[in-house]
């Protein structure tokens, strides 16, 4: 466990061309974020239905209590998950936190009281928190480096795939005309674990990550894994091309650093770092829960457009949320990560503030302002994208999952102030202004251009870099350290 290790692992790894096994690993590993997005869709339109006396009967504070559990869960998951799957490998938790998912989700379709339906969305959502931190640890490991922004991006904009499954399956589901009320809302939240079950059978064939094996001191697995993949690679008609010996690294294991070294890391070795990606994670939540939660609510208010109606109009911002990540990914691994950054968190703030200055005029209808979100979210899903592949690749591999968790969790946090807060600005009013929320536009606006800014002095030239050039292992700390000491 001691020696020193010299291996081409990460070089053979990111030197392979683009194949249908990493489709498959895509495929496999990014359906969290469209169960995610499908979930809260799902919850949020079923939520007037579990009001009905002929369902659970729950009061509206009683819904939402159901969604801010959710949110915990996912909370709890991700720090719990995340530093579990630092610890015992990326394999066993994205196997392990869909498996919670699919058997939480499936248990709370049957819920015959509140207590019941909490507990089960509690643990439901730890599943999807804890998939976060070890499917982009593993999709980041094992996809080649020139790959991954686009990778990372297209990955995080599923969200709205599910969203938009979500929306398309509840004018089905939630037709009394069609199904029982008592029956719709509990097949909705089932339509996540039939998805998903088919998934896990994909995930148990996919390969532990190579590089979170050697960092653990398990050499010839790493080899035996990173040979499966160039083989899965080489059935598909694909050429290898020649591995850089120049590439070889050395390490001594680390294994699994404690929380002291963990917080060595994040807040003195790479203090800029963490300022960047704290500044780009809350900044995004707060944008996308402050307008998404209130969606239906401003069309309503301001437009009049019945919550039956404003399916529709969900459904364009989510195809516009959806198309953003596709389109602009590409660029983030050729024009680089800091213009690419900077210029999406930049561009989404100010057409924000040019939106919500139209609002406040009178110059806009439902369907205008529905255009001008959907076109403000086409870059902003980029930029929110954006966020979850930065604390992903600019931190040691051995604190990598529990990085994106902490980040994660702190984003979710001041995220949830959002709704409250534009909420609280829409109000009760018979007569509605749209001067109060427009202000609370501004704040959102100048929260994303100010990430921004920060990404423009902060951002790391990350593009087509290895990992492990970006943010050397502690692992190939402790191989230099010892060869110093040798020495």
């Amino acid at each position: 466990m001691s020696d020193v290790v010299r291996t081409l692992v990460p070089a053979r790894l990111d030197r392979l061309p683009w194949s249908r096994f990493h489709t498959r690993l895509v495929v496999a590993l990014g359906v969290a974020w469209v169960l995610d997005g499908m979930e809260i869709t799902i919850a949020s339109a079923i939520g007037s239905v579990l009001q009905d006396k002929h369902t659970l009967g729950l009061s509206a504070v009683q819904v939402g209590f159901t969604a801010t559990v959710y949110l915990i869960g996912q909370v709890a998951g991700a720090l719990v998950f995340g530093r579990l799957s630092d610890r015992f490998g990326r394999r066993k938790l994205f196997i392990l936190t869909l498996a919670l998912y699919l058997a939480a989700n499936g248990i709370t379709a049957f819920s015959p009281n509140l207590a019941f339906l909490l507990v089960f969305r509690f643990f439901a959502g730890a599943g999807i928190g804890g998939e976060y931190a070890a499917i982009h640890s593993a999709i980041d490991e094992l996809i080649p480096s020139r790959y991954r922004g686009r990778v990372d991006l297209a990955v995080s904009g599923t969200y709205w795939l599910g969203a938009i499954i979500g929306t398309a399956s509840t004018y089905i589901l939630l037709n009394p005309d069609l199904l029982p009320l008592n029956l719709g809302w509990r097949l909705g939240l089932l339509i996540g674990p039939v998805l998903g079950a088919a998934i896990w059978v994909l995930r148990r064939h996919l390969p532990e990550s190579p590089r979170w094996l050697l960092m653990h001191g398990r050499h010839e697995e790493a080899e035996q894994a990173a040979e499966s993949v160039e083989k899965a690679v080489a059935a598909g008609g694909h050429r290898l091309p020649p591995v850089d010996e120049s590439k070889a690294l050395e390490l001594r294991p680390h294994g699994s650093p404690s929380y002291r070294e963990i917080m060595r890391v994040v807040l003195r070795e790479y203090p800029s770092r963490t300022f960047l990606g704290v500044t780009m994670m809350v900044s995004q939540s707060f944008l996308y829960n402050a307008i998404f939660f209130t969606y239906v609510l401003v069309l309503n208010t301001f437009y009049g457009v019945s919550p039956n109606d404003a399916s529709k109009y969900l459904l364009v911002f989510a195809v516009g949320n959806l198309a953003g990540p596709f389109i602009l990914g590409p660029l983030f691994d050729t024009v680089g990560r800091r213009p690419m950054i900077s210029s999406t968190y930049i561009v989404s703030g100010v057409l924000l503030a040019i939106t919500g200055w139209l609002f406040k005029q009178g110059a806009l209808t439902a369907t205008t302002q529905t255009i001008l979100w959907s076109v403000i979210f086409f870059v902003a899903s980029a930029a929110a994208s954006s966020g979850y592949l930065t604390v992903s690749e600019l931190f040691p591999l051995e604190i990598r999952a529990l990085a994106i968790a902490l980040f994660f969790s702190v984003a979710q946090g001041f995220g949830a102030l959002g709704p409250t807060v534009f909420g609280a600005l829409i109000g009760d009013q018979a007569h509605p202004d749209p001067t109060r929320l427009f202000y609370g536009y501004l704040f959102a606006s100048a929260l994303m251009i100010g990430a921004g800014l920060v990404a423009w002095f902060f951002a790391v030239k990350a593009e087509r870099r290895s990992l492990e050039d970006l943010a050397p292992s502690l692992s190939m700390r402790d191989a230099k350290t010892s060869a110093a000491a040798a020495g």
